[in-house]
């Protein structure tokens, strides 16, 4: 059976451009239930999007209306809501609408606002990055010069996302230091389902928000479990100092390393069998567990071969951690750990000190081991 092909959706930063373009039009006169818009998704030609508009209102001196977020088949926390753009003329004066007026955008209700330095946006600005700046930007001259309305001076938008507050407690928006709802993210309008791109893009934003808070290494998390025991471990990693890393072993190391930070590999047993193995991204379509692996390891910790070679067996990776837990693991734990920390060393070439340490299923610690900069594997 072909494998059904996920459904591209739209980015917060285009439903916000969108729903720009159509408040100004309606400001300025214009009978309008959709709009047309260009995307960045491919630089080199254009590709344009119609959005519905919902929540149209105007008087003479604003006009909003939304447009709702459609992220396709990605499981986006922001899916389905309404991104609102509420447009105003500036002081209400009217001069040239041949490109040379101002548009200013502020955030209203449920965009979060930036308090610590390392993202895209300035700190005490509205979280809204650069690229769906300038979209909405384009996109309200763009409506401007459609309406050929002569005299404008300026026009000021206000993005707002009426649930934005509630759902960005769902994000890690609170750890980069945005405080008060949703950012209004995208660099090409368009989401791709679940897109590596946007994962790493916000590993990237951990790790600039860390290093510009001055920390000097990271904790990097296959998972939330794994990342509270690392915090109650390292109570002196400031919580802005971890990275929820999830299956990009390999890109969290190569991006810690490019800002010159340590790194701490905190996981569980499967997790950790699979980077045991060599395998930098875990998800299950980016690797498989390679028992013999553990079955390796087995005989280097003593067990009888014949009990290790029985490892090969095994469903799963947890149904091998289950019976070392219950019969004891004669250091295999151990082993697992350092062999880890191996791997991420020769990831990083020895550029960066590394420390791993694996917990058990409910957060206890069960092993750790490390490797200093500079040392040789």
């Amino acid at each position: 059976m072909a494998k059904k092909r996920l459904r591209h959706g739209y980015s917060t930063g285009a439903c916000a451009a969108a729903a720009a373009k159509g408040a100004t039009m309606a400001l300025l006169g214009a009978p309008v239930d959709e709009v047309s818009l260009k995307l960045p998704w491919k630089r080199e030609t254009a590709t344009f999007r119609s959005f519905k508009l919902v929540g149209l209102t105007k008087d003479t001196e604003v006009s909003s209306c939304g447009v709702i977020k459609d992220g396709g088949d990605d499981p986006d926390v922001t899916n389905g809501m309404e991104i609102r753009a509420a447009v105003s003329l500036i002081s209400g004066v009217k001069a040239s609408s041949s490109g040379g007026f101002t548009v200013e955008i502020e955030g209203g209700e449920g965009v979060g606002r930036v308090t610590r330095k390392g993202l895209a946006a300035e700190v005490g600005s509205p979280a809204i990055n650069p690229v769906p700046l300038e979209m909405i930007e384009e996109s309200v001259r763009e409506a401007v010069s459609l309406q050929k309305v002569d005299g404008i001076s300026g026009v000021r938008v206000v993005i707002s996302a009426p649930e934005g507050a509630e759902r960005a407690k769902k994000t890690l928006n609170h750890r980069l230091g945005i405080v008060g709802g949703l950012s209004i993210l995208g660099t090409t309008g368009i989401v791709i389902p679940m897109s590596a791109a946007a994962w790493e893009a916000t590993i990237d934003s951990c790790l600039d928000v860390a290093k510009a808070a001055g920390a000097k290494r990271m904790l990097l998390a296959f998972g939330r479990t794994s990342e509270l025991a690392g915090h109650k471990l390292y109570p002196e990693l400031a919580e802005n100092a971890a990275v929820l890393m999830g299956d990009h072993v390999g890109y969290s190391l190569d991006q810690t390393v490019k800002r010159d930070l340590d790194a701490v590999i905190v996981g569980q047993f499967a997790k950790f069998c699979k980077v045991a193995g060599g395998h930098y991204r875990t998800h299950v379509k980016d690797s498989s567990l390679d028992l013999t692996v553990l079955k390796e390891l087995m005989e280097e910790a003593g067990f009888p071969p014949a009990e290790a070679k029985e490892a090969l067996k095994a469903n799963t990776a947890r149904q091998i951690y289950e019976n070392l837990r219950e019969t004891g693991d004669r250091g295999l734990f151990e082993l697992l750990t350092c062999r880890v920390a191996r791997r991420a060393q020769e990831r990083v070439e020895g550029a960066i000190a590394i420390e791993t340490v694996l917990f058990g299923y409910k957060g206890e610690e069960l092993a750790r081991c490390s490797f200093e900069r500079g040392a040789s594997v």
